[in-house]
């Protein structure tokens, strides 16, 4: 069996084991879906990304991110740890600082520098969500909401969701089995739940029936919010917190140029080597 070049990346963290990790295969031509279902499924992490030779002229490289279930065309946490895999592998970008990935939402312009790596999020799409849903979702993480959910998709859907501040959200006990019927109810990805603790906002993920109970610190979850936020408040540029209940402390930029939502962090490599497939 070949050898490719592999490594697993922390996100959103610059110290190691407190933040998200990705399963990065840099060598990803050749493998079929199947192969790369079998090596997610394998990795068991919430992502498991493999790179390839672009299609489309403007992009640097194609992403393809499989969970341990299946494919998703865009996640957050996974293309910020590609792109630094790519980078710290030596891989030269058509544009210095600038970085552009394809995959399944199309092309996804990111920034490098030495605050990280930020992305210019996919446009979303809101669907609200009723009573009905509003109520399942009160039932499975025990506290009131403080309205009703909207399903926000950027590629993978969250029905995200607000309670009154952080303390309480930190203090959440789900139960996952209502959590993952809430969310195939609702016809999403997961369910995203925030809460504001003064300008600072923390944010849990949850996503028990596509493999991940828990994202530690989740990209596509943070832009979700971003997004909702927005509607509601404008733009207004902020830090957001994830994964002090699972034992992480992950860091997430958010800022706004014009109508683009940039969100962003820091990473590291925790594993580098060499995967047979």
């Amino acid at each position: 069996m070949p050898q490719r070049r592999f490594c697993q990346v922390d996100v959103f963290t610059a110290e190691p084991y407190r933040g998200n990790p990705v399963a990065v295969v840099l060598d990803g031509d050749g493998l079929d879906a199947a192969q790369m279902q079998a090596i997610a499924s394998w990795t068991n992490l919430s992502e498991t990304t493999f790179v390839f030779r672009p299609g489309n002229p403007e992009a640097d490289y194609r992403l393809r991110i499989f969970t341990p279930t299946g494919e998703l065309p865009f996640a957050g946490h996974p293309t910020i740890g590609s792109a630094h895999a790519m980078l710290a592998s030596g891989f030269k970008p058509r544009r210095a600082g600038e970085l552009v990935q394809e995959c399944g939402v199309g092309l996804v312009r990111m920034r490098t520098g030495e605050e990280g790596i930020r992305i210019a999020l996919p446009s979303a799409q809101f669907r609200p969500a009723g009573e009905v849903i509003r109520h399942a979702v009160e039932q499975a993480i025990g506290a009131p909401l403080l309205e009703n959910p909207v399903a926000v998709d950027l590629g993978i859907v969250w029905l995200t969701a607000q309670v009154a501040g952080g303390e309480l959200l930190r203090g959440l006990r789900p139960d996952m089995n209502r959590v993952a019927e809430a969310a195939k109810k609702a016809g999403t990805n997961g369910i995203n739940i925030f809460g504001l603790d003064g300008e600072s906002v923390e944010v849990r993920s949850f996503a028990p029936h596509e493999g991940t109970p828990e994202d530690p610190v989740c990209g596509s979850g943070n832009g979700a919010v971003a997004y909702y936020l927005r509607e509601r408040r404008g733009p207004v540029d902020y830090q957001a917190r994830q994964g002090r209940c699972v034992g992480r402390d992950g860091r997430i930029a958010i800022a706004h140029e014009n109508d683009t939502i940039w969100l962003g962090g820091l990473a590291v490599n925790c594993i580098e080597g060499y995967i047979l497939a």
